[in-house]
């Protein structure tokens, strides 16, 4: 049996290189997911796109060194390989400048997609992957292709102008569950005109769209997690932080593992902060 039939879980969108002060990582939220995922026992895969060029080459070559195949990057000899330039300031936290017209913009559907997104356990998916017409309607065609048993997880990443509150609705609507952070949330309840607390937020998210779960992290202070019928809530831990990025991805992936374990919120809410704190220990999003 080959690598790619025994897939349970994809990460979909942007794959790219973060410029770090210190030098380039391998980086993009659906790609740190699937990395992470797959280190948790699920083989996963980035599904995304690459320039014909020496970065996205070396972009082939870490996935695979990673574990992960790369059967799902297509080539696109048009536009480069995507990055990002990284600043961080002194408490590591990052910001970002997601340069355009790369080649995860463009990402198109194949039928390949068509036939794998029926097979899969869970897929990642966020709003920035989705910022380009091409890979907004390939990446919600691949999501609703999934089954109906299939953990669908929007994790929402608000990236300079990459939104909208249409993109935003759209991706809602098409989830399961919902990871955000304690900076994002007041912007999508403003988008959708919702108030209260984040516990009563997360609750009328979890009603509004029919999700299986809303997750919810922040930092150091822990995280919450919000089902129709239960509410998990963790304090967090405070690490020595070498930089947050890809911290929400290890989260998320652990968070997903939880799931697919069938295993309790409580349990499910301290392993994704434990995983999460493990990659703020190191540089970049997959140490």
């Amino acid at each position: 049996m080959s690598q790619e039939s025994k897939l349970a879980v994809v990460g979909i969108g942007e794959i790219l290189w973060d410029l770090l002060p210190a030098g380039r990582q391998l980086g993009g939220a659906p790609t740190n997911f699937a990395y992470h995922t797959n280190a948790q026992g699920f083989p996963a895969a980035a599904v995304s796109a690459v320039g014909a060029d020496a970065l996205g080459q070396d972009i082939q070559a870490q996935v695979a060194a990673g574990g992960m195949s790369t059967a799902f990057l297509t080539v696109l000899p048009d536009y480069p390989t995507g990055t990002v330039t990284v600043a961080l300031d002194e408490k590591g936290v990052p910001s970002y400048e997601i340069h355009t017209g790369v080649a995860w913009d463009y990402l198109p559907w194949t039928d390949s997609l068509a036939a794998l997104a029926p097979t899969l356990r869970a897929v990642c998916f966020g709003t920035l992957g989705q910022r380009s017409p091409a890979s907004r309607t390939t990446i919600q065609r691949f999501v609703a292709a999934t089954g109906p048993e299939c953990l669908r997880v929007c994790d929402i990443n608000l990236r300079q102008q990459f939104y909208t509150d249409e993109l935003l609705r759209e991706s809602l609507e098409l989830a399961t569950v919902l990871k955000l952070n304690h900076e994002e949330l007041p912007i999508i309840a403003a988008s959708l005109g919702l108030t209260g607390s984040p516990t009563e937020l997360l609750t009328q998210l979890c009603a509004r769209f029919a999700l299986r779960l809303v997750a919810l992290t922040r930092g150091s202070q822990g995280s919450l997690l919000v089902t129709p019928d239960a509410i998990s809530e963790f304090t967090g831990r405070s690490v020595k932080v070498v930089d947050t990025i890809g911290a929400g991805d290890a989260f998320t992936a652990a968070l997903v593992a939880g799931l697919l374990r069938g295993e309790a919120l409580d349990t499910i809410n301290e392993a994704a902060n434990e995983t999460a704190a493990q990659v703020c220990q190191h540089a970049g999003a997959i140490p």
